[in-house]
């Protein structure tokens, strides 16, 4: 079973705390300098608390376009949003940071983990397909 293990087949959550350990670890991806201070959407009061959210983030990314590819910035910040807290008044929808959406996407193109579709947004590479079903067949193995 371990060598027909892909991304689907794991643990969404698991696997992003694997993926994003792997890429912390390897160090190549790029953190800007800003994410210690920055929000990850208008609607939030305050920044991250975990230190490593921006590999969090990252792998999260990887993920969705491993899953669906075509995926641009605007609909990984509308997917990555949420509730709008407005006081006495019901919540709304709010997207989250696009700023966070595009450093990300471009420090896994970078990596060569993800390219720019021909229809528009980014899909996964074939050394990315490689390189995320690797790690989840990591994680199914610990998961068994």
């Amino acid at each position: 079973m371990a060598g027909g293990v892909t991304v689907k087949d794991v643990n969404a959550q698991a696997f992003i705390k694997a993926y994003a350990a792997h890429l912390k670890k390897s160090g190549k991806l790029e953190v800007p300098a800003w994410t210690e201070y920055a929000k990850t959407g208008s609607y939030k009061e305050l920044c991250p608390q975990d230190p490593d959210w921006f590999y969090v983030r990252a792998a999260s990314v990887a993920r969705k376009i491993y899953i669906r590819g075509g995926l641009g910035v605007g609909a990984l910040a509308r997917s990555q949003g949420g509730a709008q807290r407005r006081g006495s008044r019901p919540n709304h929808h709010a997207d989250a940071s696009t700023n966070v959406a595009r450093k990300v996407l471009q420090g896994l193109e970078k990596l060569g983990l993800v390219e720019k579709h021909t229809e528009g947004g980014r899909k996964i590479t074939s050394a990315g397909q490689r390189d995320l079903d690797r790690i989840s067949v990591q994680v199914a193995k610990a998961s068994a």
